[in-house]
C-alpha cells in the first residue's frame, strides 16, 4: 500500500464500486462460511478485512462530501448510504457469522486483543437483533437505514443554512475594536461581509461593537435549519422504537450499552454532580460579567453579549489581547511547532510530500516514530464556503495485520476551519484554533500510533465512545503550557518567540470563565441524555425539555427563538446521541493524565513513553480502565477534572 493516494475523482465511480464490493464481499462471506474447521486467523480476520476493504472505500467519499461539499457529492452519497446501511445491517442481524464466532470464543486460545474483537463483535451482532424473529429483523434494517438518510440530511440542511447566511456590513463604527486580520478576511468591494462559517462567526459575535447587529447574527445562527425539529422527532421516534424491538426500555439505554460507563441514570448522575460543583463558580463569573456590562451601559445582558463582553472583560483582567498574540501564531509555523513538540515528545517526524489532494490547502505527510515509517497524515486546515463547519479528525486506514500476514500502515485526515489565507496574507491562529488543532491531531495520534494487529480494534475503531475523546483532550491541554508555546510561537514577520510576558497572560488566563465554559458542555449533555431517556417526543416536547434543562443549567437564558436543538449535529447528525456526556467523561482521564505530565514535567521523557506504549499503541485491544492502570499504575482520580479548570 503507498500512502498519500487519496481518490480524489472516486465520486465519478463510487455507486459502482460500492456496490460490486458488496457483492463480492457477500460471495467472499458465503466461502468462509464453508469452511470445515474455523478458526479466528482463517474465519474471523478475512471476515473483519471485508468490512474493512468497504469502509476504505466509502470514507473518501463521506469526506469528500464534508470537505468539498456540492449538490455532485451529496447525490453520491445518498445513493451510498442506503447500500452501506442496508449491507452492515444484514450483516449485523446474519446467524451462521453471529455463532461462528461464539464457537470460536469459545474454544479459547486468543490473544487478549483477538478476544476484544469477538466480545465487541458478539455485543454488536445481538444489539443489532441477531437473535430476533424476521420480521422484526426486517424492522430493524429499514430503521437503520431512515437513521443514516435522516442524519445525512439534518447536517445538510445546516450546512446549506449556514452557507446561505451573508450580512455586509458599510460602517467601519459597526465593527468597533475588530482586530484588522478579521476585518481583511471579511474584506469585500464597499464593505465586510460576514456570514455563519466559525472564524467568520466568531469574530463578529467577539467584537461587533452594534449590538443590534450582534443580535441579527446570532438570531441568523440559531434559527438554522428550521425544518430539522421534524427531523428530530423523527429521528427519536425511529431510536425508540429500534431501542423498544431491542428489549431496553429507551435509547440511551441501548446506546450506553456500548460504553464504558455502566448506565444511563449513572451517566445523569455524572452530569449533575458535576453541574452542581461548577454552578457556584459560573454564577460568580456570570456576576462578574453582568457587573462589568452595566459599567458599559449595559444593564440586560443578553446570550448574544456574553462573546463581546467577556472577550472585553478578559482583556481588562489580562494584559494582553488576541491581535497582539494572532501574528505569533501563523498556520505553517504553528503545524510545524506542534510536529516539533510531538517529536519531542514521542519520537515523532513528519514528511511533507508533494501529492495531488482535493484542495490545493490540503496537505499529505509521511508519518515515522524514531524513523521508522508507520503511517500516513492529511491536513486541511482553513476555512472554506464548499467545508462544513468545525474541526474534525477522520481515519481512512487502519493498522492492522490482514489473513496473509501482511502489515497495513494507517492514514487519517485532521479537518479544520481555522482563517483562510487570502491574497498571500497568511493565516493568523487564535489560541482557541492552536488547541483546537492539538485535540484534532491528539485524536490522529490515538489512530496512528496503534500496534494493535486486528483492524476492529486497532487505533480507533472499537474505543468506546465514552473514552475517545481521551487522546484529544490530553494533547490539547499542551497547548496553554508555556514551554510548549515557546516551542510552537513565531512571528510570522520576524520570527521572534512569542515573548515570555504574553505567553505567560496566555497561561494565566487558561481557566477564565471555566465555571460558565464547564456549564454550557453540560447543558449540552444533560439535554442529550434527558430527550434519550424519555423516548420518542414531539417538537414542542423537545423544546419543553430544552427549556426544563435551561432552567436549571443554563446562567442566561436564551432567547426564546433560540432553536438550538436544530443544530445540534452532535447528536443528531453524528455519533454522540446519548453519548455526549463522553466528552467530560473522557476529560476525567485527560486531565487526570496531564496534571501527571505537569506534575513531572510536559516533556517527561519515561512518562511519555509509558503514555505512547499504553494508551496510544494498545488502540481497543483492551478496555481503557485497564489500559490506564497500565499507563499510571492506578485509576484516574475523579477530582482531577475540577482541579485542572481551577475549581475548588
Amino acid at each position: 500500500m503507498k500512502l498519500g493516494k487519496f481518490p480524489t475523482t472516486i465520486l465519478n465511480r463510487a455507486v459502482r464500486l460500492i456496490t460490486d464490493k458488496i457483492e463480492k464481499n457477500k460471495e467472499e462471506l458465503d466461502r468462509l462460511l464453508s469452511i470445515k474447521d474455523k478458526s479466528y486467523l482463517n474465519f474471523v480476520r478475512p471476515y473483519m478485512e471485508l468490512s474493512y476493504e468497504l469502509s476504505a472505500l466509502f470514507s473518501p467519499v463521506s469526506h469528500l462530501n464534508g470537505v468539498k461539499n456540492s449538490e455532485r457529492s451529496q447525490k453520491v452519497l445518498n445513493k451510498c448510504i442506503p447500500l452501506i446501511s442496508t449491507y452492515y445491517t444484514q450483516l449485523a442481524q446474519d446467524e451462521r457469522v453471529y455463532k461462528t464466532f461464539k464457537k470460536i470464543y469459545s474454544k479459547g486460545g486468543l490473544n487478549s486483543a483477538q478476544y476484544k474483537v469477538l466480545e465487541d463483535s458478539i455485543l454488536d451482532f445481538e444489539l443489532s437483533g441477531v437473535n430476533l424473529p424476521k420480521k422484526e429483523k426486517k424492522r430493524v434494517e429499514e430503521i437503520n437505514l431512515r437513521l443514516s438518510l435522516l442524519s445525512e440530511e439534518f447536517n445538510q440542511n445546516v450546512l446549506n443554512d449556514t452557507l446561505k447566511y451573508k450580512i455586509v456590513i458599510t460602517d467601519p463604527a459597526v465593527l468597533g475594536d475588530m482586530p484588522e486580520s478579521d476585518k481583511l478576511a471579511a474584506q469585500k468591494q464597499g464593505g465586510w461581509e460576514f456570514g455563519l462559517l466559525p472564524p467568520s462567526y466568531l469574530a463578529f459575535m467577539t467584537h461587533a461593537a452594534d449590538r443590534s447587529k450582534r443580535e441579527e447574527v446570532y438570531r441568523a445562527y440559531t434559527t438554522r435549519a428550521p425544518q430539522n425539529g421534524k427531523i428530530i422527532t423523527e429521528i427519536l421516534a425511529l431510536r425508540e422504537e429500534l431501542a423498544d424491538i431491542l428489549g431496553c426500555k429507551n435509547y440511551a439505554e441501548l446506546n450506553i450499552k456500548r460504553m464504558s460507563a455502566p448506565n444511563s441514570e449513572s451517566v445523569a448522575a455524572f452530569l449533575t454532580s458535576l453541574a452542581e460543583e461548577c454552578t457556584p463558580f459560573a454564577e460568580r463569573e456570570l456576576k462578574q460579567l453582568t457587573e462589568f456590562a452595566e459599567k458599559l451601559g449595559v444593564n440586560d445582558l443578553a446570550a448574544y453579549d456574553l462573546a463581546f463582553y467577556s472577550e472585553k472583560l478578559k482583556k481588562s483582567i489580562f494584559d494582553y489581547n488576541e491581535e497582539q498574540t494572532r501574528p505569533y501564531f501563523e498556520l505553517n509555523s504553528v503545524v510545524n511547532g506542534l510536529f516539533s513538540v510531538l517529536n519531542r515528545l514521542f519520537g515523532l517526524s513528519f514528511e511533507k510530500k508533494e501529492v495531488k489532494l482535493w484542495d490545493e490547502g490540503a496537505a499529505f505527510y509521511n508519518v515515522y516514530l524514531k524513523g521508522r515509517l508507520i503511517g500516513g497524515l492529511y491536513t486541511d486546515l482553513c476555512a472554506r464556503e464548499d467545508k462544513r463547519g468545525g474541526a474534525w479528525m477522520d481515519d481512512w486506514h487502519t493498522y492492522h495485520r490482514d489473513h496473509k500476514g501482511k502489515i497495513h500502515l494507517p492514514e487519517v485526515m485532521v479537518v479544520g476551519n481555522f482563517p483562510p489565507i487570502l491574497d498571500g496574507k497568511p493565516s493568523l491562529l487564535r489560541h482557541n484554533d492552536l488547541t483546537t488543532l492539538f485535540h484534532e491531531m491528539g485524536h490522529a495520534l490515538h489512530h496512528l500510533l496503534s500496534q494493535v494487529e486486528e483492524a476492529a480494534v486497532s487505533g480507533i475503531k472499537g474505543i468506546d465512545w465514552d473514552t475517545v475523546e481521551f487522546p484529544s483532550q490530553f494533547l490539547e491541554n499542551f497547548g496553554y503550557e508555556p514551554e510548549v508555546l515557546d516551542e510552537i510561537s513565531s512571528h510570522f514577520e520576524t520570527g521572534e518567540k512569542l515573548p515570555s510576558a504574553l505567553r505567560d497572560e496566555i497561561y494565566a488566563s487558561k481557566n477564565f470563565q471555566a465555571g460558565l465554559s464547564m456549564l454550557r458542555q453540560l447543558e449540552f449533555g444533560v439535554f442529550d441524555i434527558s430527550i434519550h431517556m424519555q423516548g420518542a417526543l414531539s417538537e414542542d416536547e423537545v423544546q419543553a425539555v430544552l427549556d426544563d434543562v435551561r432552567k436549571r443549567y443554563a446562567v442566561i437564558a436564551p432567547p426564546s427563538y433560540n432553536k438550538f436543538q436544530n443544530g445540534f449535529s452532535h447528536i443528531f447528525g453524528g455519533g454522540y446521541a446519548a453519548g455526549y456526556y463522553s466528552y467530560k467523561w473522557a476529560e476525567m482521564l485527560a486531565a487526570d493524565a496531564f496534571l501527571e505530565f505537569q506534575k513531572r514535567g510536559v516533556f517527561n521523557k519515561d512518562l511519555a513513553e509509558a503514555y505512547l506504549n499504553t494508551v496510544l499503541k494498545l488502540g481497543a485491544s483492551k478496555k481503557m480502565d485497564e489500559i490506564y492502570r497500565s499507563f499510571l499504575g492506578r485509576d484516574p482520580k475523579p477530582s482531577s477534572l475540577i482541579e485542572l479548570y481551577g475549581l475548588k
